[in-house]
């Protein structure tokens, strides 16, 4: 089974004979065994299998095996939220008195994650510009660097990360590059073919698809050889007591032993479990995954060609645009389509901002991004307001910055509703 199409609908899950054709749930918090021997076995990490579901659980074992199979990756696992994701992807290598280099641009809510509640446990972070040089980029590393962080397409600025040369300097570092692709997807690009290490969703948003349920998710490519740099990943390469001493790379190999951990330790002291019945939610969306990214991607492009015609627009940011300042990494890296996210700014700044969100009637005011539904948000004064000036701008949010999330409706009515609410700024 090859073709993404065809993954979204049957990946990760293949029922036996006579059993449900649809990923069944299963909504227990544990799980019967005739002996303690054989429980025993499980919680040494010496047999597969379900003990207690904060650790695993077999709906969501199928769902995460279809988002691994979509990403190209060795192994995967759900989590409660985009959040989690973010924070075990990091978490799982960098400790007190490490430091991660992480791109500007990425997602409000991440930079906080990252530079104020990780800051808090010891880890330090270095951010720098997507375009920043290489010089730059390789000034940024220290000895105690243990990964690089990117977004695919930055939310909500639009930049396009470069992922070869990004994945180039961690690894001329020893480090693995891990990119949230969670705006793109891995209908429109699978990072793991241009370098990357770990790849991090927020299943909310276009997995997901309909603004159901919150979840996350994490992928392991399985390529990065942690037993290359034995005193710089010791979490992987040495022996976990907490587990009786098991060793992750020898015990689950290059393609197993980031995830392992990360649900052995992380999952297990931490329990940000997505629940089976979101993880049934999400399988929901994925079926349609493919269909609906293909609409989203017309929709927004012509979205964005209206606003660059109307007159009290100021500038679009969209890389499927010519003259975006990321139009030449879309075609590198997304040549298929990027998103349906769109930034734009309006003459007048904040207050026409305002005036114009308040005129919309089809798209709503909604602090959600990536789903069926249109929606569009005012980041300074939302998503991005824990940051001072100087982080907005280095995140490419201006106080005039509209996200618009361009949903999959009839792309008629929704230029109609924008152009009523811009030409009332008049």
């Amino acid at each position: 089974m090859s073709k993404i199409e065809t993954i979204c609908i049957q990946g990760g899950y293949v029922p036996g004979n006579g059993e449900p054709r649809q990923i069944p749930i299963i909504q227990s918090t544990t799980f019967k065994y005739d002996t303690s021997e054989e429980m025993a076995k499980l919680f040494d990490l010496e047999k597969s299998g379900y003990f207690y579901t904060r650790l695993q659980n077999p709906t969501n074992d199928y769902v995460a095996a279809k988002i691994c199979q979509l990403e190209g990756g060795s192994a995967a696992m759900l989590t409660s939220s985009g959040q989690a994701a973010n924070f075990y992807a990091v978490f799982n290598i960098a400790s007190c008195n490490d430091h991660v280099v992480a791109c500007s641009t990425i997602y409000g809510g991440t930079f906080n994650l990252f530079s104020v509640t990780m800051k808090k446990m010891g880890i330090d972070f270095t951010f720098v510009r997507p375009d920043c040089t290489d010089e730059e980029l390789a000034a940024a590393f220290r000895p105690n660097t243990k990964a690089v962080f990117g977004e695919t397409i930055a939310n909500p600025a639009g930049v396009v990360f470069d992922i070869e040369r990004f994945a180039r300097a961690a690894h001329a570092h020893g480090v693995p590059l891990i990119v949230d692709n969670t705006f793109a997807t891995p209908i429109n690009c699978r990072p793991f073919e241009w370098g990357a290490d770990i790849v991090t969703h927020s299943t909310t948003k276009y997995m997901d698809g309909h603004g159901a349920g919150v979840g996350g998710a994490i992928v392991d490519s399985g390529k990065f050889d942690w037993t290359k740099y034995p005193d710089k990943f010791a979490g992987l390469c040495t022996p976990d007591e907490s587990y009786h001493g098991v060793t992750y790379t020898q015990r689950f190999g290059l393609g197993g032993a980031f995830i392992t951990k990360a649900t052995a330790q992380l999952m297990r002291d931490f329990g940000a479990i997505q629940s089976p019945q979101n993880a049934y939610i999400l399988n929901l969306g994925l079926e349609s995954l493919a269909v609906r990214m293909e609409r989203h991607c017309y929709n927004a492009q012509k979205m964005a060609e209206f606003l660059q015609s109307h007159s009290n627009v100021a500038w679009v940011r969209y890389c499927g645009l010519k003259g975006d300042k990321s139009y030449e990494l879309g075609r590198k890296y997304l040549p298929n389509g990027s998103c349906g996210v769109l930034s734009f700014g309006v003459n007048g700044g904040r207050a026409a901002a305002e005036k114009l969100m308040k005129g919309l009637k089809v798209i709503a005011i909604e602090t959600h991004v990536a789903d069926a539904r249109s929606c569009c948000l005012h980041p300074a004064s939302s998503t991005h307001r824990q940051m001072n000036d100087e982080e907005l701008l280095n995140a490419g949010v201006s106080p005039e910055l509209i996200r618009l999330s361009v949903g999959i409706e009839n792309i008629d009515d929704l230029i109609a509703d924008v152009k009523q609410a811009l030409d009332s700024l008049n």
